[in-house]
């Protein structure tokens, strides 16, 4: 019979470890909870150790008095060896989506599961690898352990709690439905990073050969077509060269000896947008554009709207008023065009009137998406109707994103084909000159 190693917390909140004889790890887990613990983590031992690993404990016992638990799991010769803590910003200092989803998943469980939310907080920093969010963890049960509720503790985080999740937290806190607010944050960030995650990879093909397409125009323009200019002024000189075997010549030519300064000229360009998006009337021309866009306009357009109610609709649901709501997925919708809309919705709902006006005047929302939010707003189901266009929009991005990445497909090959077989020609022409003047 497999034998399972377990770390549990007991009713006073106090750690206890040892191993099981079980058939498999939901006996293991139930024989836990029969017990009176709370298991957090429950493994199978290695079968070359499973027989050290039985004189822990018999019967679901770890050998140790007063509940405490401790179980001899190294050798008598074993060293352990703890290596210093190496915080370096640029690896440590950002927690990631997966990250914080995992740990808001993980609490969630252990508040459902009856353990005080300090103690939670206490599990979780024990096991947590990224330094960032561990030391994190450590100032919000610092910050709980001084009077601080859990959302005032998560607002003093602004860089890893955002106000869509310090404001749900909050909402939960009110409601007593901590847990259940927890579980709704970890499904809503998993199904954005799930949409994130298929406009990368739809978005990872034309990048990678527009990169290839610029290195290979680079290396042709650097070191093969000026190879290629004496060979032509020896055979018709400077005056016999095509205007346009001319021009690819020239441009080679100043790529060549102007290198810092081409390199410059693009990051300038580059700098240059980045500042001009920065500005109001630039990140308006560009988030519209977007939308607008053929190819790109599609898939952006159906990731805004699916964003915007599916985090409506988990803030109403969770019990935010609807202004804070409205506020909340403002400030988080990354597009100006939609800020505009969304604060239309804000002003006509604090006069007292209907979110449905606002919404079909902003030309972002389809006449169908509107006419579910009047139905859910006149039924009182409207975070189900949310829901339920974001779900629809879901798998309408899955759709979008296949033809993006269809029509991509043949307009880089053909990008990269014209510029490459222009460089190609350009070098052909002298030749075909050469040839027509021996022919003459």
């Amino acid at each position: 019979m497999p034998t399972y190693s377990y770390v549990a917390m007991d009713n006073k909140g106090k750690e206890t470890k040892g191993t099981l004889d079980v058939a498999n790890q939901n006996e293991a887990l139930t024989r836990l909870k029969e017990m009176g613990y709370f298991p957090t983590k429950v493994v199978e031992v290695e079968k070359s150790k499973a027989k050290d690993a039985k004189g822990k404990g018999k019967d679901g016992k770890a050998k140790g008095k007063g509940g405490k638990g401790k179980a001899k799991g190294k050798g008598a010769g074993s060293m352990e060896i703890k290596l210093p803590k190496i915080n370096i910003p640029f690896i440590s200092g950002k927690v990631g989506t997966k990250v914080l989803t995992t740990f808001t998943r993980q609490l969630a469980t252990l508040v459902d599961a009856g353990l005080p939310l300090l103690r939670g907080l206490r599990v979780l920093q024990k096991q947590e690898r990224n330094p960032t969010l561990r030391d994190t963890i450590d100032e919000l049960a610092k910050s709980i352990e001084g009077g601080s509720t859990f959302s005032e503790s998560l607002a003093a985080h602004p860089k890893i709690f955002n106000k869509l999740y310090v404001n749900m937290v909050k909402a939960g806190e009110l409601g007593g439905v901590l847990e259940v607010t927890l579980t709704r944050l970890a499904e809503f960030a998993e199904k954005a990073e799930k949409i994130k995650g298929k406009v990368k990879a739809a978005m990872f093909y034309p990048m990678s050969v527009l990169v290839v397409a610029v290195a290979i125009v680079g290396i042709l323009m650097t070191f093969v077509v000026p190879k290629f200019e004496q060979i032509f002024s020896d055979m018709l000189g400077d005056e016999g060269l095509p205007s346009f075997t001319r021009l690819v010549l020239d441009i080679s030519n100043f790529i060549k000896t102007n290198v810092m300064a081409t390199l410059g000229g693009v990051a300038s360009i580059f700098v240059s947008f980045k500042l001009a998006v920065k500005t109001k009337l630039g990140r308006r021309i560009w988030d519209k554009t977007i939308l607008i866009m053929p190819v790109f306009g599609p898939v952006a357009s159906k990731v805004a709207i699916s964003r915007f109610c599916r985090t409506l609709g988990t803030l109403i649901s969770s019990g935010v008023p609807i202004l804070q709501s409205l506020n909340i997925v403002r400030e988080t919708s990354g597009n100006v065009i939609l800020e505009t809309a969304i604060q239309s919705v804000h002003d006509s709902v604090k006069e007292g009137e209907t979110i449905v006006a606002p919404l079909e005047a902003c030309k972002v929302f389809p006449p169908i998406v509107v006419s579910m939010v009047d139905v859910g707003e006149q039924t009182g189901a409207l975070p189900e109707m949310l829901m339920k266009v974001a779900d629809n929009y879901e798998e309408e991005v899955d759709n979008a994103v296949s033809a993006m990445t269809s029509m991509l497909e043949p307009i880089m090959i053909v990008f990269l084909a014209v510029v490459v077989g222009s460089i190609v020609i350009a070098m052909f022409m002298p030749l075909i000159v050469l040839m027509d003047k021996l022919g003459s």
